[in-house]
């Protein structure tokens, strides 16, 4: 099973950040450079998504309605549902936050799209799923997390407020705006140093962890959290991961979506980006954030775990050979697709029974 090299860096970054966390002045420096990080990777993300190609999807609509469906409905009701569930003791109230958190945010585009691919599925509808996934969460991940999250207030909960708004229109919508207004300008310039960039998004994604979780250590949360607890979050995680896995092929192929279909339907339905989770978590929750990404730090490697030995199965049910693709760093959150391959043959696949 792969483990991913970069979720390696996070966990050692909140072992620096629980070890020597930033106090005093250190920590108003750190959180205006965690700041500006989050409105850097808005930016680059904003450049990097292709408007046009995401709409000429919409061809597809049943397809990727599909998919929407599974990452901003059926995710957060089932999210919602662990609080009847999940017997009383076993998560604590800012655990149960980060684990319906992890529900709101956006699917994964790379790692989508590398286990679609050695699945043999439908690798053009996991691209176009991706690019889709990634621009309504922009949206639809705050207003979810102000609707369902909003009232919590106190320990762990988002405590919206109209300082919370701005801060998501300023460092999330208005980065990310300027993005796609200046991409055409500026796109092939990210596209030829996608490479030192990639390093930037890690870099930047590293200092919000070290930032939020470093804050959560002067302000003690850690004592509040047993290994007990944490083994708690890790078997409802499991769960969570299991249901949607079984959901997203089962139901795929009650809709009668073919092979290739529900493969990319599978792996983009089920699946949660670390790399849009964590930025907005930081602006989200503030002085909860160490504690609202938890849950989905553990789910995404947990998610690349499993989705992996799925993949391997998947192609040597197809008659492929087993092969290893390697799952993306958390940090990177676009692919280049070949020429043309987001315009065709997302959604075509042949329908069976």
């Amino acid at each position: 099973m792969p483990v991913d090299p970069y979720i390696l860096l996070l966990f050692g970054t909140v072992g620096l950040a629980a070890l020597l966390p930033a106090r005093g002045t250190g920590a108003d420096l750190a959180s205006g450079a965690s700041t500006g990080a989050v409105a850097l990777l808005f930016f680059l993300y904003g450049t990097r998504l292709s408007t046009r190609e995401a709409l000429d999807g919409l061809r597809h609509w049943r397809l990727h309605g599909t998919i929407l469906a599974c990452t901003f409905v059926v995710f957060p009701l089932l999210g919602l549902a662990a609080r009847g569930f999940v017997p009383a003791g076993i998560l604590s109230d800012p655990l149960y936050q980060g684990l319906l958190f992890l529900t709101l945010v956006p699917s994964t585009v790379q790692s989508s799209i590398a286990f679609t691919s050695l699945a043999r599925g439908n690798v053009p509808a996991a691209i176009c799923a991706g690019s889709f996934s990634s621009l309504a969460g922009i949206v639809a991940t705050p207003l979810l997390a102000a609707a369902l999250l909003g009232g919590g207030g106190g320990e762990g909960g988002g405590g919206f407020s109209a300082d919370s708004v701005t801060k998501i229109v300023l460092q999330l919508l208005v980065p990310f705006a300027a993005g796609q207004v200046l991409r055409r300008w500026v796109g092939e310039f990210v596209l030829r140093h996608r490479k030192a960039l990639g390093l930037v998004d890690r870099g930047s994604i590293l200092l919000v962890v070290y930032t939020a979780f470093g804050q959560g250590t002067v302000e003690g949360v850690w004592q509040r959290v047993s290994p007990a607890r944490l083994g708690g979050l890790l078997a409802v995680e499991a769960v969570l991961l299991a249901v949607m896995l079984l959901l997203t092929w089962y139901g795929a192929k009650a809709l009668r979506f073919g092979r290739a279909d529900r493969i990319a339907i599978q792996f983009a339905g089920s699946k949660k980006s670390l790399a849009a989770g964590l930025p907005m978590a930081s602006v989200l929750f503030g002085a909860q954030a160490s504690m609202a990404v938890l849950p989905l730090m553990l789910f995404h490697q947990m998610q690349l775990m499993v989705c992996a030995v799925i993949a391997g199965r998947r192609s040597r049910d197809a008659g492929g050979r087993p092969g290893a693709v390697a799952p993306a760093a958390a940090g990177e959150v676009t692919v280049p697709a070949p020429a043309g391959s987001s315009r065709t043959g997302a959604g075509t696949g042949t329908r069976s029974g």
